[in-house]
């Protein structure tokens, strides 16, 4: 991915580190640690602040793809990594308020005479849910053409990497949990055609409504909380601590994923666009209604099961992405119905 334009100067602080070598300024890992440290008790809303959000993401990114021009012995040097947690801790906790206002009454605290299928009952519950305003109704009935782009734009954050963030947990987990993962993620992998990856799909619904579909093409046009639902996932999927988080949250993802891509899909069509665009969200309708079942009482409920400890864990991803995504949403709805633009930052016609 080619670095961004930074965002303020813990951003900033990151870029001009990654320039050089690991070996070559102790000294300036330091610093930018005590600028954290000083930067953090002036952030009033984590979740929304775009310098912080940048910062995770592309550190983050280390253990992906990697960033343009920086070499990789960057991915594990420990100073790095202790400006990640340093940053992770109250991105966390912040998580952690916004999923207990979304969670509501009435779940259980406890694990106590629940089998797979309790779990999966539970988090169907939760699914059903409506905490926002219908963007995926709008999109059928409502959206413009360029109301569509910017859907992808905000989308492409994560979705032409899909799947990765949850595939961390796979060596996490044992038995009847890693096989059902492992099963979903096989289909999301294009169960080994690497054109019919869902990744490979949207870059094609991208090319379609004519977007750029390399990978972090329109990070510095996402708001803050476009890039904090996909930060969520990567904290999530590598700190095995959290394990049941991500579970939780690729339960939830699967739960919630059917019907309205199937009304995103008639949304595009609605515009007369075809196969070629509409693949993406069609493959999505009949996938995600089989991998729902799959994620709630297998991989979630097979998890508790076998580690009772990590139910709430498990409640704590699924509650805390409804709540980033039902944020995610009334930002772009709340623009939308002004007849404004969503994004951070416009996306010339050049790059369309």
């Amino acid at each position: 991915m080619l670095i961004p334009t930074p965002r303020g100067p813990i951003s900033a602080g990151l870029f001009r580190l990654l320039a050089g070598s690991p070996g070559d300024d102790a000294g300036a890992h330091d610093a930018l640690r005590d600028l954290v440290g000083a930067q953090l008790p002036l952030i009033d809303d984590i979740i929304d602040d775009g310098d912080v959000q940048l910062t995770l993401f592309c550190l983050y990114e280390l253990h992906y793809g990697g960033l343009d021009g920086v070499t990789d012995r960057w991915e594990w040097h420990p100073g790095l990594i202790a400006l990640r947690q340093l940053l992770e801790e109250p991105f966390e906790r912040a998580l952690r308020d916004a999923a207990l206002l979304s969670a509501g009454p009435g779940l259980p605290v406890s694990a106590a005479g629940l089998d797979r299928d309790a779990v999966a009952d539970i988090l169907f519950g939760l699914a059903a849910q409506d905490s926002g305003p219908g963007m995926s109704r709008h999109v059928a009935k409502k959206a413009t053409l360029d109301q569509l782009r910017e859907f992808l734009i905000h989308k492409s954050i994560y979705q032409l990497k899909e799947a990765d963030p949850h595939t961390w947990a796979i060596p996490r987990l044992k038995g009847r949990a890693k096989a059902a993962l492992v099963e979903i993620q096989a289909d999301e992998y294009g169960g080994g055609r690497p054109d019919r990856m869902h990744s490979a799909l949207f870059a094609r619904t991208m090319r379609g409504l004519g977007l750029d579909d390399r990978y972090g093409a329109y990070v510095d046009a996402v708001p803050p909380v476009s890039l904090a639902s996909v930060n969520m996932m990567s904290l999530f999927g590598l700190n095995r601590r959290l394990r049941g988080a991500i579970a939780g949250h690729l339960a939830i993802y699967e739960m919630t994923s059917s019907r309205p891509n199937q009304l995103y899909g008639n949304g595009f069509r609605r515009l007369g666009f075809e196969a070629d665009v509409t693949g993406y969200f069609d493959e999505h309708v009949e996938a995600d209604a089989v991998h729902e079942q799959i994620a709630g009482r297998d991989l979630a409920g097979g998890l508790v099961e076998s580690e009772p400890e990590l139910f709430a864990d498990v409640l704590f991803g699924a509650t805390a992405v409804m709540a980033i995504d039902a944020r995610l949403t009334s930002h772009i709805m709340g623009a939308w119905d002004n007849d404004g633009s969503s994004l951070h930052q416009a996306v010339s016609a050049a790059a369309v």
